[in-house]
């Protein structure tokens, strides 16, 4: 089994074929990525790139162009002031599936 580890939204993956996962929001309209491996490895050899190896390719398809994460709440407090503020945040990903590494 082939491990690579690839960079999405200035994020660093470790992804395997057949993989499911949660990136940053992708661009509207996006069906496919082909992403370049930084580093492979399976279970005896590893290849590092000077940035990318040659010659492998990540190919993603996206499931869900937009997924919304778990709420997360963000709570400003000033003690002995009666002063707080709370908010709420909710990032958006966007899911995809690795479909093989070659």
């Amino acid at each position: 089994m082939t491990k690579a580890v690839v960079k999405i939204g200035g994020k660093q993956h470790i992804v395997t074929e057949k993989e499911t996962l949660l990136v940053d929001r992708l661009q509207d309209g996006t069906k496919e990525l082909t992403l370049d491996a930084l580093l492979t490895f399976d279970g005896k050899t590893t290849k590092v790139g000077t940035p990318t190896v040659k010659d492998v390719k990540v190919v993603a398809k996206v499931l869900e162009p937009e997924v919304k994460g778990d709420k997360i709440r963000v709570i400003r407090f000033k003690a002995k002031k009666r002063v707080h503020k709370e908010q709420g945040h909710r990032q958006k990903y966007s899911r995809i599936q690795i479909t093989s590494i070659k």
